[in-house]
């Protein structure tokens, strides 16, 4: 099997991509039509580059020749083998002697092709030596030409060699095995023929079997490398549902780099309301499709670094119920600018800043949202069924302004500054912080939240581990990274382990503001079953974001919805604290809590009592109870102070020797975390 296509399943109109002779290649009516069109551009632009080409090939090939021509006279060949061979100076007379007749061959074969011009022009004249002069020209053209590796090597899908790539799949099969993905003796099988898709190329190719999508996309450097294209101009993604399986790997490869055109505004700017039960507008993917990102049902984290388009993407995913005149928005900005300053005229509550006045706001805020919260579900199961048929929010009691259960949102920005105070704080007799307090509201209106028609809204430039507590990151629904440090704060972003399985947000450029990672919690128009995609958001500057706000009052004032800090009113209501308190459950301990980094956290958790009733676990029971990369997983515990050794366990009737770590070692990284963050007895004074 030798580079040909052989035909596969006729359900898929496949073909099978080997290595035999004489490949047939049979090209659709359409595409041979876009096809002649990219040939005919190709060919122009060929022939107008030929002569300046062709010049700069002799001369190239001048060098080239002079070169091996010294080389050739100098013995270079024979005086290399005798310095190998240690033998230079016993072969002093043999070089010198070989040099000389070389030198002597040189003056014979001048003389004798400067003889023969000499006649050939008695004869002919000039045209035998014009002919002389072009024969040595197109023979040091050729042997001056550039070839792919001098200076670099040429795109081989994207760009003039789109139509090879086309006519001849054995390159990307080269391709595949050039970046590790098959073996040499392995190929892939054409699922979809190559076909134009917006401003690149797509095809659907089956990989040998046992061979997976899931390690292409994680390898998806590797193979950009081996198509000589930028990263960021190839998509991989793994065919899933029906027609798709593990094996089964889409790719596109565009012209250029997609995200170095201008931002597009956001399509928001041109409608008078929106439904906050649609998914919002949010931006582009690499194929300029359309990403729409749904909010309600779930929850929404960005983080990035300064500068990178945070609280665009966070007033992007706000518009949408900025819109929706029956929302209610909880605004809060740690950052004390005027980023959200136009919201405050419709926002039901709203705090701005970053002193110790405004994180005791937004605590009594959270309070009380968490009781709206509880009174919703008390409310909701005295509710008709046909009215309320699950215990949940629906659009038509959200809508209802008489059963007070409209959708509210919660939106804080540089959450950091409020999760981080340290402030001391007395809830329901225990001691703990302020901001761990806030953290605690956010993690229940964030697991509780949603079916009682809660969306929460968090942004942060500092997505490390002592930021953004475990507990809360667990629960976020949808996550959005863009450009961070390094792949320990895109993890805690997106998710463990997602830069072992191609996500890493470390990786994005400078230069693509407002480009970063979405792992959304619900389908969207590129597929149901998307694990994350790179996205583009909507551009959406101040003015743009103060138009919306403004439209966003006018419908409320409309629909006679304007309420809260938007009219005056920013009296906080009385709730049961004991009521709140009881509800959050063990979200505060006796003492300081103390956040665990993953992935302690992850094996302190799995482990449980088992922590000191056990001397030993295997490493191996905890990748396969955490799903985590083992190489991964083994690097990060080492950071945190636990070192694998090996010990003999039972095995059967007998024992074995497997690698692991000591419960003892576990315990005392968890007991160095809570050293660094500080005890209660260290803080009181």
């Amino acid at each position: 099997m030798n580079g040909d296509l052989v035909p596969a399943e006729p359900v898929y109109e496949g073909e099978l991509v080997a290595d035999q002779p004489e490949p047939v290649r049979r090209l659709g009516v359409g595409w041979q039509r876009e096809g002649l069109r990219y040939v005919a551009r190709d060919a122009v632009g060929w022939l107008v580059r030929l002569p300046g080409r062709f010049l700069s090939g002799v001369c190239r090939g001048m060098v080239v020749a002079a070169r091996a021509w010294r080389r050739w006279v100098r013995v270079r060949d024979y005086r290399e083998a005798a310095e190998q061979s240690e033998k230079l100076a016993d072969k002093f007379v043999e070089i010198r002697a070989l040099t000389l007749f070389r030198w002597k061959v040189t003056g014979v074969v001048v003389a004798a092709i400067s003889a023969v011009l000499v006649v050939a022009y008695v004869i002919y004249g000039w045209l035998a030596l014009w002919a002389a002069v072009g024969v040595v020209s197109v023979a040091l053209a050729v042997a001056g030409r550039r070839k792919d590796g001098s200076p670099g090597r040429k795109a081989v899908l994207a760009g003039p060699r789109t139509l090879t790539w086309t006519m001849d799949p054995q390159v990307l099969v080269d391709a595949f095995r050039d970046a590790k993905l098959i073996g040499k003796d392995e190929a892939l099988r054409l699922v979809e023929r190559a076909r134009r898709t917006g401003d690149g190329w797509a095809m659907t190719v089956d990989l040998p079997a046992t061979r997976k999508a899931a390690d292409v996309i994680k390898n998806r450097d590797a193979l950009a490398s081996a198509l000589a294209v930028d990263e960021v101009q190839l998509i991989v993604e793994r065919v899933r549902g029906r027609g798709g399986h593990a094996g089964r790997v889409f790719l596109w490869v565009a012209d250029e780099d997609p995200y170095a055109g201008p931002p597009v505004r956001t399509p928001l700017l041109d409608v008078e309301w929106w439904d906050a039960w649609r998914p919002v507008p949010f931006g582009r993917d690499a194929r300029n499709r359309r990403i729409d990102l749904p909010l309600v049902w779930t929850s929404l984290l960005v983080g990035a670094i300064p500068r990178q388009g945070k609280t665009f993407a966070s007033r992007l995913a706000a518009a949408g119920l900025v819109l929706d005149p029956y929302a209610r928005l909880y605004v809060f900005d740690g950052k004390g600018g005027k980023d959200w300053d136009a919201a405050e005229q419709l926002a039901y509550r709203y705090v701005c800043g970053d002193e110790l006045s405004h994180a005791y706001a937004v605590r009594d805020h959270l309070v009380e949202l968490v009781a709206e919260v509880q009174s919703r579900y008390a409310r909701m199961a005295t509710l008709d069924d046909e009215v309320c048929p699950e215990s949940k929010i629906t659009p038509a009691i959200s809508r209802d302004v008489d059963l007070g259960m409209p959708i509210t949102a919660v939106i804080i920005d540089e959450v950091q500054v409020f999760l981080e105070n340290p402030a001391r704080e007395q809830v329901g007799g225990k001691k703990t912080t302020l901001g761990s307090y806030i953290a605690d509201l956010l993690t229940y209106l964030v697991r509780k939240g949603p079916a009682a028609g809660v969306v929460v809204i968090l942004a942060t430039q500092r997505p490390d581990s002592n930021t953004i507590p475990s507990r809360l990151r667990a629960v976020l629904g949808s996550r959005f990274a863009l450009r961070v440090m390094d792949w320990r704060d895109s993890n805690i972003v997106l998710g463990e382990q997602m830069n072992t399985r191609g996500f890493d947000a470390s990786t994005l450029l400078p230069s693509h503001k407002g480009v970063g990672i979405l792992r959304p919690d619900g389908e969207t128009d590129a597929g149901a079953d998307m694990v994350a995609m790179t996205v583009r958001t909507y551009y959406m500057p101040n003015t743009d974001w103060r138009v919306i706000c403004d439209r966003g009052r006018a419908l409320r004032e409309a629909a006679g919805t304007l309420s809260g800090h938007a009219v005056g009113d920013d009296a906080v209501r009385s709730v049961d604290s004991a009521a709140v308190v009881q509800v959050l459950g063990s979200g505060t301990a006796d003492g300081w809590v103390v956040e665990l980094p993953e992935p302690l956290a992850a094996v302190v958790d799995y482990l449980g009592d088992d922590l000191d009733e056990r001397e030993f676990v295997p490493t191996a029971e905890l990748v396969e109870a955490l799903e985590v990369e083992a190489g991964t997983f083994g690097r990060e515990m080492g950071e945190l102070g636990c070192r694998p050794l090996r010990q003999y366990v039972p095995d059967g009737d007998g024992a074995r020797r497997v690698r692991g770590y000591l419960t003892a070692d576990i315990r005392a990284a968890v007991d160095q975390v809570g050293d660094e963050i500080g005890s209660p007895g260290s803080e009181q004074p």
